[in-house]
């Protein structure tokens, strides 16, 4: 058939019903979206979108073995850690190895759980109890772990479990007034 100068070519069935169901799944993966992400405005579905391939995207990495930790985010957190910002040090922490599977990036957490808990008269134990946690995944992930960073008085995860738990213990001698003069490791 001519129409013009041009010659039309007539489509086969088959793509036809392969284009619509394509189509039909990718409304669909949307709308499930939509449902699962519950943005609150139109703005929201862009940045809501981006964390969903991210997260997919990660967890894709793990599945093949190629994950790695964002050594930005890592080497961030580690300038904080140094600073004594430690909440923001957990932060970019967290966000380089969202995965958790970075022994030495979760050996850092811990550690800023137990120097920002730590107190000359007292020591947060809600602190420390997230410090723990934080320091079962690093004996999961490697349990003979030590730590290369030479600023860190404690390098393995026996050494800060210890002080942690010690920490969180009453006893006689947290009532030592010499106690005030000791130094956190």
């Amino acid at each position: 058939m001519l129409y013009g100068n041009a010659q039309i070519i007539a489509m086969k069935e088959k793509y036809i019903h392969i284009l619509s169901l394509a189509m039909t799944f990718v409304y669909g993966a949307f709308v499930v979206f939509l449902y699962a992400a519950e943005p609150r405005s139109i703005e929201e579905i862009s940045s809501k979108a981006k964390s969903t391939v991210e997260n997919a995207v990660t967890k894709g990495q793990v599945v093949t073995g190629t994950y790695e930790i964002d050594r930005q985010k890592y080497n961030e957190g580690l300038q904080a850690f140094r600073i004594d910002n430690f909440i923001a040090a957990r932060d970019s922490f967290d966000r380089a190895d969202p995965e958790k599977r970075d022994v030495k990036t979760q050996f850092y957490i811990a550690y800023s759980y137990y120097r920002q808990g730590w107190g000359r008269v007292s020591n947060d134990d809600a602190l420390f109890k997230q410090g723990l946690t934080s320091l079962e995944r690093v004996t999961m992930l490697d349990p003979n772990f030590r730590s290369d960073d030479t600023n860190l008085q404690l390098r393995t995860p026996a050494e800060l479990r210890n002080e942690l738990e010690e920490g969180m213990k009453v006893t006689a001698d947290d009532f030592n007034p010499l106690r005030l003069v000791r130094e956190r490791k």
